[in-house]
């Protein structure tokens, strides 16, 4: 038995435009603000002075700052003013520096040319300019030896002091003891 109505999925909603990040032109609600912007005097000027330089210009006035006692407005185009911030945010997102950290796993009984081994690598990393984080994972009744871990990790930290710092001592945490040593001078 099919149906040949459609289904009703109920009644649609309009679609809501994204609503403007700063107030503009008649949306300002000050009586009076700060005028900036260019080809003009800044000062402090009536909203309707400001709104009539900006209508002169053909320009957009945008409320900067709308807690600014006056609030602070700015003669420009909006969609020029919009983009401009979004290349700063842009701008400044690429330049934030992230920090990578790698982890390097021990067990407590770890011989000495897998520390070796896994001592060479966080040269490396820390060299490359990254964060190591060195642990010694216990399983099951292991966690007898955790001065054997302790011992291990100091050692592992001792061996990278030329290249790295201590961050945080070696930590119990549940069945894990962690290490932190960050690099000394980044060669990014």
């Amino acid at each position: 038995m099919a149906l040949n109505k459609p289904f009703n999925r109920g009644p649609r909603l309009p679609f809501k435009k994204k609503e403007a990040e700063h107030n503009i032109n008649q949306f300002i609600r000050a009586v009076e603000v700060r005028l900036v912007g260019d080809n003009l005097e800044p000062g402090i000027y009536s909203l309707r002075d400001a709104l009539a330089i900006a209508e002169e210009q053909e320009l957009d006035l945008v409320e900067i700052s709308p807690n600014a006692v006056p609030p602070v407005c700015k003669v420009t185009d909006y969609n020029k003013f919009i983009y401009e911030q979004k290349k700063k945010l842009k701008e400044i997102k690429n330049n934030a520096k992230q920090t990578v950290i790698k982890e390097i796993r021990f067990g407590p009984n770890t011989d000495d040319h897998d520390f070796e081994f896994k001592l060479k690598h966080a040269i490396k990393f820390l060299e490359s300019g990254e964060k190591v984080r060195a642990y010694v994972h216990f399983k099951g009744r292991a966690i007898v030896y955790k001065e054997q871990g302790e011992i291990l990790l100091l050692r592992f930290a001792q061996a990278l002091e030329d290249v790295g710092k201590v961050e945080q001592l070696p930590k119990l945490e549940g069945k894990r003891m962690f290490l932190t040593v960050t690099s000394k001078g980044a060669k990014k």
